[in-house]
Order: structure tokens, then sequence, then C-alpha cells
């Protein structure tokens, strides 16, 4: 094809072919352009991606307006269309044949998007408006202390009909959309109920770890983290909590990189303590687990790296801990399973656990109920914070409609999903509300629900 030819020529030319954020040419507007020109001709010739997201219906229909196919042609503001209507999935990643690891073409498209956006934000052609938005989107912590203390005002905020008067003054405010349904405030925060809550003494100790609970167990959706913890001691193992914030998600994923590192830097020398005390890190969330595997150790200073590094090799996602207890050598789970349990389960693979190539391991452990379990691969379009902002609707409801339709033909007894913003977007386009695979874990061993 004339793209791939144009690709092939361009392979070797003077561009830098980098996702390392310390390189002296990361954020180099033209370096960063000539590169986003190289990989538009090669996903223009393969089209692999198209269904992904709308990034490469958008970026293919851009290169075919000129007769030579050329991706070299596309303007700048061209060029950060593509940028803009990526959400960070990582889908093509995952399925795309010439990623570093497999390729010579050393090709790897969110994480060019992610320097595309931090080019834009350190040249300053971010708008006032994105800015503004990011800032309050951003400061999670801040948001979530507030909120909890002021939970009922916040709630009132929060649930007003998606659309009124109300979401929209607020959506003018803070560039959170008025038309999606936002997910409330818990009256009591997580770490307050982990401090108060009596101590546990285990009799047959199968590991110890400490929750990283991030922003949305700790100020919104907490009976994921009190169930985590409950299921966590029935199987001996030892919880302790952090005092560690928000992953830094909504900055990195902004191009906010001075944000995202100081965040990213706090962060691991409070879990690499932790680590080094004897203790490996679930996170019941996949984007903030994926932070912490994934990216941490990328984009923190030098001095930090080997923390970031211990950090990431003791991360585990929720259920990922749990099924490597249950195939463990001198470990065992608990499959007595004497409480509520369901016949089939319709359950939601997030995006961000996919990506982290660990294989369904939620799945695997609500089957160990008994019940069957039917996934839905369909992307919620949320990604932390983009799903959520004003102007990004016409691209992000459509997709989650699509997760609605295939939750409702699945059909199922209950609907589980990892990720919380993705379930806010079920239960918006479905009614069904999801639970964490975890809750579902703790009511078929009979423990109560805190609700």
């Amino acid at each position: 094809r004339v793209s791939f030819a144009l690709a092939l020529s361009r392979k070797n030319c003077h561009m830098t072919t980098t996702y390392d954020p310390h390189d002296p040419k990361y954020l180099d507007e033209a370096d960063v352009r000539d590169e986003l020109t190289r990989v538009y001709d090669l996903c223009h010739g393969c089209r692999l991606c198209f269904k992904f997201c709308t990034s490469f219906p958008t970026l293919f229909e851009m290169i075919d307006r000129h007769d030579d196919q050329d991706a070299g042609r596309m303007a700048p503001a061209e060029q950060d269309q593509v940028v803009d209507e990526c959400f960070q999935c990582k889908l093509c990643y995952v399925n795309c044949p010439y990623i570093p690891e497999l390729h010579e073409w050393n090709l790897d498209f969110p994480r060019l998007m992610l320097r595309a956006d931090a080019m834009q934000e350190a040249n300053g052609l971010k708008s006032a408006r994105d800015r503004t938005t990011t800032e309050m989107m951003g400061r999670t912590d801040l948001l979530g202390t507030v909120a909890t203390t002021i939970a009922p005002v916040a709630n009132k905020v929060v649930a007003a009909e998606p659309g009124s008067t109300m979401r929209k003054v607020v959506s003018k405010v803070t560039g959170v959309s008025a038309v999606r349904l936002l997910p409330p405030y818990a009256k009591q925060r997580f770490s307050t109920w982990f401090k108060k809550r009596p101590k546990v003494s285990l009799v047959h100790k199968q590991g110890k770890v400490t929750v990283f609970p991030t922003c949305l167990v700790e100020y919104q959706e907490t009976d994921i983290g009190k169930d985590l913890v409950k299921v966590y001691e029935r199987n001996g193992i030892e919880c302790e909590n952090t005092d560690a914030g928000c992953c830094g998600a909504p900055w990195l994923h902004s191009g906010d990189l001075d944000h995202f590192t100081k965040i990213a830097e706090k962060n691991v020398k409070t879990l690499a303590k932790e680590v080094r005390s004897g203790t490996d890190i679930v996170v019941p969330q996949p984007t903030c687990s994926y932070i912490l595997k994934k990216d941490y150790p990328d984009y923190v200073g030098a001095d930090a790296k080997a923390d970031a590094e211990l950090v990431a090799e003791h991360t585990y996602d929720a259920a990922e801990y749990l099924m490597n207890i249950h195939k463990g050598d001198d470990t065992s789970l608990d499959t007595d399973f004497g409480g509520d349990t369901l016949g089939q389960i319709t359950y939601h693979t997030p995006c961000h656990l996919r990506a982290q190539n660990i294989g369904f391991k939620s799945r695997d452990l609500m089957k160990l109920t008994g019940a069957k379990v039917k996934l839905v691969q369909q992307c919620s379009g949320i990604d932390g914070m983009w799903g959520f902002r004003a102007g990004n609707e016409d691209i992000s409801v459509p997709i989650a409609e699509k997760l609605g339709a295939q939750i409702d033909k699945a059909g199922g007894d209950a609907v589980a999903g990892d990720c919380h913003l993705a379930n806010t977007a079920i239960v918006e386009q479905t009614g069904r509300t999801a639970k964490h695979p975890i809750q579902i874990i703790a009511r078929a061993y009979g423990i109560p629900d805190d609700t």
C-alpha cells in the first residue's frame, strides 16, 4: 500500500522514536510531529485497529483525502484531533503486531499519544478551557476530601439529573460533562473506616498486603475496599492501609507531566517503604494498578526509579492476588461459598486490566463460586476522566451505549466489573448496578453487605 511505502521510507529518517519522557527530544514539537507522521503512515497502511476508538477512523479518513495517501500532508490541527480522540484504552497496543517487543518499527500508539499530549501541554498548545478542566478534575484528593465532608450537599449536585440546569452550571465552572451520570461520594472515607474497625486476629496467615484504595474507593465506592479487606482476611491475608493518594492518572492522561511526576514520586516513596516492610501492594481499580505497574517506572526521576520498579514488581490487581493464593504451592483459597451465589454473571472486562496481560483473574475467581461467567469486552470509553469531560460526549456516549447494549444482551443474574467508572457507565446505560468481583465473592461467602 502507498502509506506503507511512505512509512518505510520514513523509518530511518531523522526523528526521535522514543517513549522515554526523560529524552531531550520528548517534548520537542517538530520532533513529535515527525514521529506522529511516521506512525500515522504505518497505522494507515495496517488498519487493524479501526474498531477500537474513533482516533483511527478519523486518522484514516484524513489521510484518504489525499491522492498519494501521505500522512505528511496532515495539518498540525488534524494530527492533534487524532490525539484528542484517544482515551488511552490501550487496546490498540494489545493487538498491534508492531510494538517494540515484537517489531523493529517500535510502535506504541498509546504512549505516542501521551507524548503528544505532553508536548501540547509543555508548548502552550492546550486551550485555557482544557487546562482549567484538568486543574479541576485532576485534584481528586482535594475534591474527595471536601466532598466526603459535605457528602449530602455534594451528592445533590452529583445526583442532579443529567442535562439539568444545575449540571449545566457545574459543567461551565468545572468542565465536567453535564450529560454523564456521575458516581456519588461516600459519607465516610475508606481510610476512616479502616482506622476505626476492630483489629482482626488471623489464625492461619497466608500473606500481607497494603491496600492502595485509589481515589475511587477512598472517597466514593468505599464498600469495594471494605469487602476487599473482609475477603482477604477470611483467607488469612493481613491488610494494611496506606496514606498514598490518587495515582495521578488524570494528570498523565492530560499531558501534565510535572503534576504526574510529583504524585508518582511521592507515592513510590510511600509504597516502596511498605514493600520493604514485607507487604505486597493490592489495587482494586485497574487504571490505577496499570499506572503503578507500567507508568511509574518510566516517569519518575532517576533517584526514584529503583523504588518504582520495586513497587511495580509487588503490585497486584485485587483478583490477581487472590488467584495467586488459590494456585500457590503452600497457600489455598477458601472455596466454601455458603452465602448468596449466582447462576450466571455478566462480567465487563476493563481495558486497563486486559492491557496488563494477566488473564481474566476476576472471571476465574467468580467461577469458583459455581457461577457461569459471560464476558463483555466492549470498552466503556471513560479512561478515568476523559469520558466525563465536557466536549467528549459525542464520542464517549456512543461507546457507552455499545457497552450497555452488550450488557443487556448478555443478561445474567448480576453484572460485575472491576472499574467503578465503567460500572457507572453501565448504570447510566442499563439501569443495572454492576458490582466489583470482590463484592460478588464477599456475598458468596455470606459476608453482609454494609450498604
